[in-house]
């Protein structure tokens, strides 16, 4: 008969232990790391989805004339690559409030699954970054050779939480990638 300890369960010797601690780091580590997936994903979406500004800006339609002042606004729907990146985010910060549930399971066919998923999310939110990215870059800097001026400079605030959304979805989609990276490395061993 095997020896039990004080709480009923089976002893275990100094490997079984080790091991079993090992699991319970790793799991516990997985779960960490898609919870902070899950805020950082889910910050960038609300960073960027409630990112609007108006400002007055003089427009001077000829040159005789003196110039109007229209109130200008801009808005993270007015431009589709923002749009993509919000939704991009809110469906990872989704996929990873399920993948909580699911990674707790520990059933092989959940876990190549959620690996999969995960990897998704990856590609997802690394694509929408690099949109998100090209189109406040051109904010930023405009371009000289068709003629876009520079928005920055006038929506700065705007520009800013623009700056700060990438940023974070950019930190949410390496963390999305470090999951896949140790749920590869858990299998090669």
């Amino acid at each position: 008969m095997e020896s039990q300890n004080k709480a009923g369960l089976p002893a275990m010797d100094g490997f079984e232990r080790r091991a079993a601690s090992q699991s319970y780091g790793a799991r516990t580590c997985d779960l960490l790391v898609r919870v902070l997936a899950l805020v950082l994903t889910l910050a960038a979406a609300i960073v960027l989805g409630v990112d609007k500004q108006t400002k007055v800006v003089p427009i001077k339609l000829v040159d005789t004339l003196p110039a109007i002042s229209l109130p200008v606004s801009a808005k993270w729907h007015y431009l589709s690559a923002f749009t993509y990146s919000v939704a991009s985010n809110a469906i990872a910060s989704s996929y990873a409030a399920l993948s909580l549930v699911l990674a707790t399971s520990g059933k092989k066919g959940v876990m190549s699954a959620v690996i999969i998923l995960d990897l998704l999310m990856v590609a997802m939110l690394f694509s929408s970054n690099g949109a998100a990215l090209a189109i406040g870059l051109m904010g930023y800097q405009g371009n000289s050779h068709v003629m876009w001026a520079k928005v920055c400079t006038v929506f700065g605030r705007f520009c800013n939480q623009v700056a700060v959304s990438i940023a974070l979805s950019l930190l949410g989609s390496i963390l999305f990638l470090l999951l896949v990276a140790m749920r590869l490395h858990k299998i090669s061993k």
